[in-house]
This record gives C-alpha cells, sequence and structure tokens, in this order.
C-alpha cells in the first residue's frame, strides 16, 4: 500500500536543498547569531511581499500576536473579540495581556468569524477585533473594519495560516492594523523550527514591538520598557528567505490541488467541501471537508495509507485551559460542530498527481461510488 502522508516535511529541503544548505553556510560564516542582516533581510523581503511598511521578526507566532495586543496597550480589564472557532493561540495571546476573549461564532460556509455576529459583542470595555484567515481564507474584511471604524476598535489579523492569501487582491497582513505570523514548518510559509513575524503599516506600533521584542531595549543595555526576548532566529530567516521565492509557485500547486478535489468531490451529498467567497483568493494552507461520520470517515482513510488531521478536535471554550471562564458544552454550537464533523485531507506543493488521486479515490470508496 502507497502512503500518503498528511504532510511532507522532507521534500521542501529536497527540493531547495542546494539554496538551503548556502544559507546555512553563510549563516554560519556571518559570525552574527541574534537579529543582524539576516534578519533585517527577510524583514524587507517578507514586507514587501505583504505589501506592508513594516515587519518585525519574532520568536514564534503566538509571540507576535502577544506583542501586537501589549504594544496597543491591551490589557486587564479590555475585552477582545475573538472567533469561538480557532486554534488556542489566539485566545492565548488575549489572555497573555491579561485581557478577556470574547468567543463569536463562526460563519457555517466558509468557518471564520462571522461579521454578522460581531457587533452586539462590543461593550465599553472592547479594545480590538481579532480574526483568523481559518485554514487559509480570508476573513470578510471589509465588514469586519466598518465595525471597527464605528467603534473605534484595533483590527488585528492572525494570519498564521494564510501566507499568500488575499482578499478582494490585497494581502492578507496588510488588511488590518496589523497582523502576526506564524513559520512553524508546516506552514505554507515554513520555517525549520518556531518562527514568527508581524507586519503593519503602522509606524509607531513597528517601533514599540521592536522595542518589546529584545527586552525592551533599543540600545544594549538601555532599557525602556519591561520587555521580552522574542527574537527571529538569524539561521530560520535565512531558510524563510530562500523559501519565500518559491511561495507563490507553492501557493498555485496548492490551488491545483484543492480544484481538483472540489471537481472530483463535489458529488458527495455526504460531504461538505470548502466554500470560497468571490473576494477570496485563499492560500489553502489546509484542505477541510465536513462529514457527520467523520472518524469513521478518518478511520478508512487511515486503512488505506491517508494521512490525515483534524484542525481542530477541541474548542477553545470547551479546553482544560479555559475551565475557569465558565463556558460549558452547547455554548458556542456552531464551534462545537464544527470540531465534531471536520477533517483535514492531505494537500501540499509536493503532493503528487497520484497521491490525490489516491486521496479522491479513497474518499469516494468510502462512498461507495
Amino acid at each position: 500500500m502507497n502512503k500518503v502522508l498528511f504532510l511532507d516535511l522532507k521534500s521542501p529541503y529536497q527540493e531547495l536543498q542546494t539554496e538551503l544548505d548556502a544559507a546555512y553556510r553563510r549563516v554560519m560564516e556571518s559570525g552574527w547569531y541574534i537579529l543582524g542582516e539576516e534578519v533585517d533581510s527577510f524583514e524587507k523581503d517578507f514586507s514587501a511581499f505583504c505589501q506592508t511598511k513594516h515587519c518585525m521578526g519574532v520568536a514564534n507566532g503566538l509571540d507576535a500576536l502577544h506583542l501586537i495586543l501589549r504594544a496597543y496597550g491591551i490589557g486587564e480589564g479590555d475585552e477582545v473579540i475573538v472567533p469561538s472557532n480557532t486554534y488556542i493561540a489566539t485566545w492565548l495571546a488575549v489572555s497573555y495581556v491579561g485581557a478577556r476573549p470574547i468567543p463569536i461564532e463562526p460563519d457555517p460556509a466558509t468557518f471564520n468569524i462571522d461579521s454578522a455576529r460581531i457587533e452586539s459583542a462590543i461593550t465599553p470595555r472592547t479594545r480590538a477585533i481579532l480574526v483568523v484567515h481559518l485554514y487559509g481564507q480570508t476573513v470578510d474584511m471589509d465588514a469586519v473594519l466598518a465595525i471597527a471604524r464605528r467603534h473605534n476598535l484595533k483590527v488585528i489579523e492572525d494570519s498564521a495560516q494564510a501566507h499568500g492569501a488575499a482578499y478582494k487582491q490585497k494581502q492578507a497582513g496588510a488588511l488590518g492594523d496589523a497582523a502576526g505570523w506564524s513559520f512553524y514548518p508546516g506552514k505554507n510559509l515554513g520555517a525549520f523550527g518556531d518562527a514568527g513575524a508581524v507586519t503593519t503599516n503602522d509606524d509607531e506600533l513597528a517601533e514599540r514591538i521592536r522595542t518589546l521584542r529584545n527586552y525592551g531595549s533599543k540600545v544594549k543595555y538601555f532599557n525602556e520598557v519591561k520587555g521580552y526576548n522574542s527574537r527571529l532566529d538569524p539561521l530560520q530567516a535565512a531558510f524563510l528567505r530562500v523559501k519565500l521565492k518559491h511561495l507563490n509557485g507553492w501557493n498555485s500547486r496548492r490551488k491545483e490541488i484543492a480544484l481538483q478535489y472540489l471537481s472530483s468531490l463535489s458529488d458527495l451529498p455526504e460531504l461538505t467541501l470548502p466554500h470560497v467567497p468571490e473576494w477570496a483568493d485563499p492560500a489553502w494552507h489546509v484542505f477541510v471537508i465536513r462529514h457527520a461520520q467523520r472518524d469513521a470517515l478518518q478511520k478508512y482513510l487511515g486503512e488505506n495509507g491517508i494521512g490525515t488531521l483534524i484542525h481542530y478536535p477541541i474548542p477553545p471554550h470547551l479546553s482544560e485551559a479555559y475551565q475557569d471562564a465558565g463556558y460549558g458544552r452547547g455554548d458556542f454550537p456552531l464551534a462545537e460542530n464544527i470540531a465534531q464533523t471536520v477533517l483535514s485531507i492531505p494537500i501540499g506543493p509536493h503532493l503528487a498527481s497520484h497521491q490525490t488521486a489516491q486521496v479522491i479515490s479513497a474518499i469516494r470508496a468510502f462512498h461507495g461510488k
């Protein structure tokens, strides 16, 4: 039986081995291993890619969101609108600064935050709307920004899954006031370890984050604020510079696979396929289907050599980490139903055509087709 990995992390290195090895040698021979020229160069490259004025490399995606909130002065007693359907890191960033996450249910078609539900949740304590471009598809940002302008709120993008995604031909990461990025190895633009960044057009915010990420210091040993140690590693920056050159091509391959899935599985009524609004150009970080018999389908695919994952099996409000928030089962039924029915099937730039066909055949066979 030929196995289809859910996530293939070896192939990107094998494809780019010569370039990546050269980047490694360049950093090791430089004698400079904290911030410096490699990080500066990646920040310039990635800000140009995102069409923003600034990019600040940080240690990981959670730090990116945390530092944005901290730099905006959001803290104890404040509230931040978040999706009920997201990875827990989105909520954790809010909790880190002492603020309270206020969950909003998703649009059941896109799984992203439902903008029509946001305004009713705003209170005098609300400081920001933290949206997530879940699975690599952008939120309806015009609707969110209109609400934010009416209430004088910041709009922060969790772009951890949206490398190269666009909204009305504008890049994710340049749609709100600031965006947090993760370059975790499995992302469309992934490092070879943890890494992250912030993008923004806000000059003051950019300066504050550059200070906060480096112990609260602009000049060594002169600490202006109580900062953090959250700096993008130069070695990871060098690797990301190499991979960034290939991101558009890799995303195009993801799109080809997504279109193949959409066309080949559309006649299965038991299966709910991703919905793409006309204004969205997804990065297809993951390809997520829904099925009432999700666990049985996942087991069948596994038995036939096809790797799958669930993004995500437990909504944040039902996690042990947020027991103190007082939420219970049934409080956010849409997020709970999504968690019980979603399944991510293989997609990636190195997934071969015969492997895509194998996934399709197995799903169809499960349905007797």
